[in-house]
This record gives C-alpha cells, structure tokens and sequence, in this order.
C-alpha cells in the first residue's frame, strides 16, 4: 500500500503526542497522579503495557467480529475497478485450469476428446479472448 507507511507514521507520532501532553499537562500537575507515574518512562511503559493489548484486541474485533471490516472491503472492491477485473480475470483462469486438468486426464489415458469437450475448450478460448481484448472495467 502507498499509503501504509505515512499512517504508520502519523499513528506513532499522535500516540507520542497523546503520551507526552497528558503526562505535562495532566499529571505533572496533579500530586495524587505524580505518585503513581513518578517519571515519563515509567508512564510509557504502564501506558503502553494497558494500550497495545487493548489496542489489539480491539483490531481483531473490527477485522473478524465486526460487519464494519466487511463494509470497508465491499466499498473497496466496488470503489476500485482493477479489483472487479481482478476477480474476473481468476474466475476465469480458473474455469479454464480446471478443464486443462479434465483434457490432461483423458490424454494421459489415451483417451480421446469428445466433440462436447473440443465445443467447451473452443468456447472458453472465445470467451478469454474477448475478456482480453475489451479489458473493461
């Protein structure tokens, strides 16, 4: 992805933010607070201890347990039209795969084509060829 490392990015710097301004804003000035957290280090280590497991979890619920993973990879898949041709393009390598291994049995029994099978490979020929030369989206 072209944008995977700017998020990442952007994703740690607002975590290093999020820690350094409440821990100076907050609990510095806050005595009760300063006994629990009596150093910065201390505080990211506690902070990060409690949020990356939680931050995990809560990851793995949105992308196995929630409609809202489902919802991003629909709009995605609708939204980009390489995708659609994408999954054109396999459906139809793989109907054409799995009659080479039909015709590759018979011959290696020495068995002939029948002229159904001959039809059905000259159809799958016409039907990836004019796939091919529309290259539509």
């Amino acid at each position: 992805m072209r944008q995977g490392w700017s998020i990442y990015f952007t994703f740690m710097f607002a975590g290093l933010n999020t820690l350094v301004t409440t821990y100076y804003l907050a609990i510095e000035k806050m005595p009760l607070l300063k006994n629990f957290f009596p150093s910065f280090a201390l505080y990211v280590v506690i902070v990060a201890g409690i949020a990356i497991p939680l931050l995990v979890i809560v990851g793995y619920i949105h992308m196995k347990r929630s409609v809202a993973y489902k919802a991003e990879a629909d709009i995605y898949t609708e939204s980009n039209p390489h995708t659609k041709r994408m999954l054109i393009n396999t459906d139809m390598i793989l109907n054409l795969q799995i009659e080479l291994s039909k015709i590759l049995v018979k011959i290696s029994k020495n068995e002939k084509l029948t002229d159904e099978e001959i039809e059905k490979i000259n159809l799958l020929q016409k039907q990836l060829s004019d796939h091919f030369s529309k290259k539509a989206f």
